[in-house]
Parts: structure tokens; sequence; C-alpha cells
């Protein structure tokens, strides 16, 4: 390598939002590179839907709410934009098409019911990760990915980091 070239680095980001009792919704997103070191986090503001949201949105009120209102606001605002979404929640891999970049749930399959390799999951690190359907193409991107990311590393931790950090941000304000 030259004094020049550097080397490849992925920004990953880590994105979850929470439900807490008697404030709503409140979301996170950690980037960090490809060893877990952060590069920026965000947060919101906890939303409450209210009474008619609930009723109208029903069972697709969770998806919206960490999806399209705490998801998106946070990717639109971020400094460092991620090479790559991770989430643990299926609901936020809605906001893929309004990205141009991949967003994977973590997965504890890669298999389907009937035991064949799922053709939209991939291995990053010990974990699995699932595309949404219709976004094949993503795959390629995620497979540049997992080549800079190491064999060992645990993509849920992460998770945790976020989650805690959310917790603290609350409790100080």
């Amino acid at each position: 390598m030259s004094k020049t070239e550097k080397p490849k680095e992925v920004k990953i980001g880590f994105l979850t939002a929470v439900e807490i009792t008697d404030l709503g919704f409140v979301g996170g997103l950690l980037v960090t590179n490809q060893m877990g070191r952060p590069l920026e986090f965000q947060c919101t503001a906890p939303v409450k839907p209210n009474r008619s949201q609930v009723i109208l949105f029903g069972p697709t009120l969770a998806a919206y709410v960490s999806g399209d209102l705490i998801g998106r606001t946070l990717l639109d605002r971020v400094g460092i934009t991620p090479d790559l979404v991770l989430t643990e929640q299926v609901e936020i891999l809605q906001i893929r098409p309004h990205l141009k970049i991949p967003v994977a749930c973590l997965s504890s399959v890669d298999r389907d019911e009937s035991g064949e390799a799922h053709s939209l999951t991939i291995r990053l690190g010990r974990n699995v990760v699932r595309l949404q359907d219709g976004h094949q193409a993503d795959l390629e991107p995620l497979r540049e990915a997992a080549q800079l990311i190491p064999d060992e590393a645990d993509l849920r931790e992460p998770f945790q980091r976020v989650c805690d950090a959310l917790k603290e941000t609350l409790r100080a304000a």
C-alpha cells in the first residue's frame, strides 16, 4: 500500500427505535467504522402517537413511527452517512425504498422453511443479516462490506450501546 492510499473503511449505521412507557417512541442511530468505533450518534426526541393515529394505523403503527418518522429523520440529519444501515427491527426495513444505501435486519436464520439458503441473507461478522424483499442489488455492497468486517464482530452489541445512550439521554433530559 502506498503512503497516499488509505485503508478501506466501511461505515455502519446501527438504527433502532424503542417504545418507552408514557413517553412514546424514541430512536437512535450510531454510525461506527467496521471495528465498532463510534463516528457519530444521533437520537430523536420522544414521538408519542395520539389516540387517532393509534386507531388509524392499527397494527402498522410501530412500523410507521420507527421507520418513517424516526428512521428517516435520523438518516436525513446524520452528518456521516453510513455505507449501510443495520437494524434489529424488521419494521425499519420499510425505509429502504427511500434511501440510496442498503438497509438490512439482523436475523437469526439464513435458511427458509425448507432448509434452503435464503437468497436475501448474508453473513456479516458473526451475524446473519437479511435484506428487504425486492432489494437483491444490495447484496453486492453487503458482500464488499463483509470483507472489511472482522469475522469475530458481534453486530448485535452496538444496539445495546444505542439503547444505553438513549436511556442516558432521556435521564439527563
